[in-house]
């Protein structure tokens, strides 16, 4: 069922530019600080292609993707990005420690092309809803570069067979070694050996995949795709954009880690801390806990409880409440929703609390007009104790399980519902359409 291909990658030259000083984090986890960090580090860093600054004189014809357009090219031209002589696929190796624990882990995969597939053919399958405006910056990108920067991070179901294919191309020195800002070594190497990859193609032949992470661009590709089929009146067969550069890790994988990310609310007008308190009650049980609680302490309480089923962590600036054991109440919410998606710490909360209690809409949240994401656990509760935010909610991480059985019944989480850690680089490897 999936169609994996090799390519012939356009990587940096180490020759003229260090792949350390040029690759990136996701756009979408680039902050501001970083993008400035980023165009410190080089002339040729990535960063200008898929998140450039915004100039005051920017227009219709001139913007920061008609410049992404003239770097791509100019860095083609120059021979700061070469074109592998054959086409492969590529080993991706990730070692990092396990925020909170410390644990040493290396998490294996391999990049390569996957045809684009519609996902009512129920190959590709999305878990998390898209939003509008992200689809709409990354389809102008790609109208302007032709090129895809990042790969997209597919879950297959198979490990052993992949990773013994493998094993043996990896004994010698990468081609790529990053060590990125979060002390995340990330290791890559070229197969090119035809027996390998035909190997490989045909074992993942038969699986499905899930999108980790990705959806936006996933979709963004989609569109791309349709976008010439209509102008080349129907199928364009192999075409190069039928296909998208992607990077695939088995979810049998011990090494895939999943990290909560926590809702930190703000900006409610009239927000009552008792009146909330009270309103949560009716849809869950309540236990007052130390008002200064810290990460670590949070941390383990909500694994604790969160072993028996649904357990959040409401704080404000000084009261702590751990909610548990949904009440019956909370089912006038859940019209249209699965018993899977109910079982979901992030729905009960999205639709007990945030809509439920605080009366956020979903276009509210879409919008992200009184919400914001935060990976860290100090950081939330630092906002909202500065008086930043009106509540934090805290969470356990959703399981691997979890994700494979909502996506693979064909529904969707809220957005920002799995944060899939250590996050893809971009610029490892390059796949330009033409």
């Amino acid at each position: 069922m999936a169609d994996i291909f090799p390519f012939r990658a356009l990587r940096y030259n180490p020759q003229l530019v260090s792949a350390s000083q040029a690759v990136t984090q996701p756009y979408d986890k680039i902050s501001p600080a970083m993008q400035e960090g980023y165009y410190a580090a080089s002339p040729y860093n990535l960063v200008r292609i898929i998140l450039g600054r915004q100039e005051e004189q920017d227009n219709t014809e001139h913007n920061v993707y008609s410049r992404a357009a003239a770097y791509f090219r100019d860095w083609r031209a120059q021979g700061v990005l070469r074109q592998d002589a054959e086409p492969c696929i590529y080993a991706y190796s990730e070692r990092f420690q396990s925020p909170g624990t410390g644990k040493e882990l290396e998490r294996r995969g391999f990049i390569a092309l996957g045809r684009i597939e519609d996902y009512l053919a129920k190959v590709v399958f999305r878990h998390e809803q898209t939003l509008a405006k992200p689809k709409a910056d990354r389809l102008q990108l790609l109208r302007a570069t032709r090129a895809h920067f990042g790969q997209i991070f597919m879950l297959y179901e198979g490990r052993a067979e992949v990773d013994s294919l493998l094993m043996a191309s990896t004994q010698r020195d990468p081609e790529i070694e990053v060590t990125d800002e979060y002390s995340v070594v990330h290791r890559v190497w070229a197969i090119s050996e035809p027996a390998v990859i035909q190997a490989v193609r045909e074992r993942m032949r038969d699986e499905r995949l899930i999108i980790a992470d990705g959806h936006h661009r996933y979709e963004t590709a989609l569109n791309y795709r349709n976008e010439r089929r209509e102008a080349n009146s129907g199928s364009s067969g192999d075409a190069p954009h039928e296909f998208l550069m992607m990077t695939f890790v088995s979810m049998n994988s011990p090494e895939l880690l999943i990290l909560p990310t926590h809702r930190v609310v703000h900006g409610i007008a009239g927000f009552s801390a008792d009146e909330f308190v009270s309103k949560s009650g009716e849809f869950f049980q309540v236990e007052e806990v130390d008002p200064a609680i810290d990460p670590a302490r949070a941390t383990a309480v909500l694994r604790e409880k969160g072993a028996s089923g649904t357990a959040l962590l409401a704080v404000k600036r000084t009261r702590a409440l751990l909610l548990h054991h949904p009440k019956a109440a909370g089912a006038q919410f859940f019209a249209g929703l699965s018993p899977r998606q109910q079982a979901l710490d992030v729905v009960q909360l999205h639709k007990c609390l945030l809509e439920g209690v605080l009366n956020l809409s979903e276009e509210s949240i879409r919008n992200q007009q009184n919400i914001s994401y935060v990976r860290d656990t100090g950081e939330a509760l630092e906002q909202v104790r500065t008086g930043k935010a009106d509540v934090v909610f805290l969470m356990n991480p959703c399981r691997v399980e979890q994700v494979r059985d909502v996506a693979f019944a064909g529904e969707v989480m809220p957005q920002k519902s799995t944060d899939f850690y250590p996050k893809l680089l971009s610029g490892l490897t390059i796949y330009a359409l033409e």
